[in-house]
């Protein structure tokens, strides 16, 4: 009644766990997109005397006396910088003497700031101490301004008077 109609199937040699883990992957290894970078930590009991800069994410809890470059800044209530700060991104819990230059800044409470402050966004919360200016980064504008043609013109008294 029914039949098996054969198939010509090509047969696959049958490979041990050991011969298959010795064939090589023919695809090359991916590496990850956007990897997030590891924090570094200045310890509360460490002091550094001197400049500190780098692609990375920073967080201070000891004390650095020097410039800090970093791509985000994260201050701890222990943490205490002398000098200028560079960032993307800075947090103060701790105390800061010096200018901060950073798109984003986060005053926290805790926080003591003696420096101008160069940002685009500021925040401040409640209770927080910042002695300094706040300067807000002048982005160039979106459309070129007119012209100047050099013409000449001419005015008289009666002309600004018919103007008002």
């Amino acid at each position: 009644m029914f039949s098996k109609q054969a198939t010509n199937k090509p047969t696959v040699p049958h490979l041990t766990v050991a011969e298959m883990n010795a064939i090589p992957d023919p695809t090359p290894p991916r590496k990850a997109a956007g990897t997030p970078k590891v924090a570094s930590l200045i310890a509360s009991d460490t002091t550094i005397d001197g400049g500190v800069s780098g692609d990375t994410e920073l967080h201070v809890d000891g004390v650095v006396r020097g410039d800090i470059v970093v791509a985000r800044l994260s201050i701890g209530e222990t943490g205490h910088v002398e000098g200028a700060i560079q960032a993307e991104i800075v947090e103060a819990r701790g105390r800061v003497v010096g200018s901060i230059t950073a798109k984003q800044v986060r005053l926290y409470a805790s926080c003591h700031v003696d420096g101008d402050i160069t940002h685009e966004q500021l925040t401040m919360e409640a209770g927080a101490f910042f002695q300094g200016r706040s300067l807000k980064f002048q982005r160039p504008a979106s459309a070129p301004m007119a012209a100047i043609t050099g013409e000449v013109i001419e005015m008289n008294a009666s002309d600004i008077k018919a103007a008002e």
